[in-house]
């Protein structure tokens, strides 16, 4: 007798997907690094813009 099983995701295509998100979040960081102080300093000064 057969029974159905669930199928499970394929170990190649779920650490395909893990190294995807891996580069996304890596190339964030980088920019983060690299933007920081400018994203920053907009954001300060765009709070500091509403309380006017």
């Amino acid at each position: 007798m057969r029974t159905d099983t669930k199928k499970s995701l394929s170990p190649l295509i779920f650490a395909l997907a893990s190294g995807v998100l891996a580069l996304v979040f890596l190339l964030a960081f980088k920019g983060w690094i690299a933007n920081g102080a400018d994203i920053f300093l907009s954001l300060a000064q765009a709070g500091l813009a509403w309380c006017i």
